[in-house]
């Protein structure tokens, strides 16, 4: 069993997805920590700046934006690095740039000039590609992408791309002729992992909630006057429902009766097959102390794990590399010594891929198993 259950309150929402009551993710956004990355403004050239081919923004923030050359220019390439590349902060793109999108490098088109491109006074409609650091201002792109539930729209390129986690020929030529097929001359799509063995149908709902939100912002901005926010990137909340409420999921369950009315409203956008499957939360008791999350939130900043059995993992974090060393502990078996061994390892091993994906752990991870002397069990393991 499935299961998204949200607690949100004025100053956070925490978002975790159970796995037959088991914690595997959790997401979580506070108030005063809120990313804009993602999010869209209408800006105006505060300052040309020929010699880093640059550009200054004012987009409303304490700080003003930059706005690089190639980040105005059509370089497909480039912008789908910028906005999709680091596609799991976004929110879970699943999309990486396609083998036939040859890299764009200002060196190949000396000719294109910032100052030709931009003026002092000129109002841009741009997304935040780079969040704010230190004394920085944001980065910006003028190449919109809106992400859906298995596609990306980029409005202003006309190009139909496929995730690259997608590794199926046959399933990339379907997919690309298909998407060909439903859109619009001039516009364009990326494929996002989540679209693999997707029809017609669920690519035109996500065609047809990308378009209205596309003409919804272009509105916003033609009404608008610089600067200003046009429009907000989803909240953790939407995105993850967006992103990984799919017919797999039993329900979703929120203690908040105005995320509640959000989260259904979202739906029957989105999805409305789906939107009978989230359920208030009305008890008294605390919904993450009700469905056992605490005391695995709490067990996840340990880094001893204890097993069902008794035996016992420990996590090791370090800057290069994780390592997890795997022990019986208090697990002395029924049979001997090789079927005890072999029985921590497996069930080590189910828990060790809960943890990564909780901890969010990447990079190199070395994995200490318990030897097994008998070949037929390690080659199960």
């Amino acid at each position: 069993m499935k299961e998204i259950i949200v607690n949100a309150n004025p100053y956070e929402k925490r978002v975790a997805l159970l796995e037959d009551r088991l914690l595997t993710e959790l997401y979580i956004e506070r108030r005063r920590s809120k990313r804009i990355n993602g999010n869209i403004y209408k800006g105006r050239v505060i300052r040309v700046l020929p010699g880093m081919q640059a550009a200054f923004l004012d987009i409303g923030l304490q700080k003003d934006a930059f706005l690089y050359v190639l980040d105005i220019d059509d370089s497909l390439s480039e912008f789908e690095r910028l906005m999709i590349g680091n596609e799991e902060i976004q929110g879970g793109l699943g999309t990486s740039l396609d083998e036939d999108v040859k890299p764009f490098s200002i060196v190949d088109h000396p000719a294109i000039n910032i100052q030709d491109l931009l003026k002092e006074g000129q109002e841009v409609l741009v997304q935040v590609s780079k969040e704010p650091l230190g004394t920085k201002g944001a980065r910006v792109t003028s190449n919109i992408t809106l992400p859906g539930r298995y596609l990306v729209y980029m409005p202003t390129v006309d190009h139909v791309g496929i995730s690259r986690r997608i590794e199926d020929k046959n399933e990339k030529t379907r997919l690309k002729e298909l998407i060909q097929r439903l859109k619009s001359p001039g516009s364009g799509y990326i494929v996002r992992t989540v679209g693999e063995g997707k029809g017609e149908e669920e690519f035109l709902s996500d065609i047809e909630y990308l378009n209205k939100l596309w003409d919804k912002i272009q509105k916003r901005s033609n009404s608008s006057r610089s600067p200003c926010l046009i429009h907000k990137e989803l909240d953790i909340l939407l995105k993850t429902i967006r992103d990984i409420f799919t017919t797999d999921i039993d329900r979703v369950v929120i203690d908040s009766e105005d995320e509640y009315e959000r989260c259904v409203e979202f739906v029957e956008t989105l999805m409305p097959n789906l939107t009978d499957r989230i359920k208030i939360y009305h008890k008294d008791k605390s919904i993450f102390d009700d469905y056992n999350i605490e005391k695995q939130i709490e067990e996840a900043l340990s880094p001893k794990v204890w097993l069902k059995s008794g035996g016992y993992i420990v996590i090791d974090e370090t800057e290069v590399l994780v390592t997890i060393d795997i022990n019986t502990g208090k697990f002395v078996g029924d049979v001997n010594l090789e079927e005890t061994i072999y029985k921590t390892n497996i069930e080590a091993v189910h828990e060790i891929v809960r943890q990564i994906r909780l901890r969010d752990l990447g990079g190199i991870i070395i994995i200490d198993f318990i030897d097994i002397g008998i070949e037929k069990n390690r080659q199960k393991l």
